[in-house]
C-alpha cells in the first residue's frame, strides 16, 4: 500500500523527477527567511525586496492555480510568500509615513 502512493508521487507529473516539485521547495525557504525577517526592525526592510516578494506570491498564487496538473504546493508557498511580504510592506509602510505623525502627536 505505502509502496504503490510512493511510486504514484515519484510517478507524478508534479513530482519530485520535475522541476515543477523542486522549484516551490526552494520558494519555501524564501518565506520562511522573511518569517525569520519579522523580528527584524522595519527600518531595515527593503521596499523593493518586499515588492517583488509580495506581488510574486500574488501573480503564482493565480497562475498556480490554472496549470494541469493542479500544483497545490506552489500554491500553498505563493500564498505564504504574499502574504509575509504584505505583512512586511505594511510594517515598513506603518514605519516610514504614519509613526513620524504619531510622534508629533505625542510630544504635543
Amino acid at each position: 500500500m505505502a509502496a504503490t502512493k510512493l511510486q504514484a508521487l515519484w510517478n507524478h507529473p508534479a513530482g519530485p523527477k520535475t522541476i515543477h516539485f523542486w522549484a516551490p521547495t526552494f520558494k519555501w525557504g524564501i518565506s520562511i527567511a522573511n518569517v525569520a525577517d519579522f523580528a527584524k526592525p522595519p527600518e531595515n526592510l527593503s521596499y523593493p525586496q518586499q515588492i517583488a516578494v509580495a506581488c510574486t506570491g500574488v501573480v503564482w498564487s493565480r497562475y498556480s492555480t490554472v496549470i494541469t496538473p493542479k500544483n497545490w504546493n506552489l500554491f500553498s508557498v505563493n500564498v505564504a510568500m504574499a502574504g509575509t511580504g504584505l505583512y512586511q510592506l505594511s510594517r515598513k509602510i506603518r514605519h516610514d509615513y504614519f509613526s513620524e505623525k504619531e510622534a508629533a502627536v505625542a510630544e504635543e
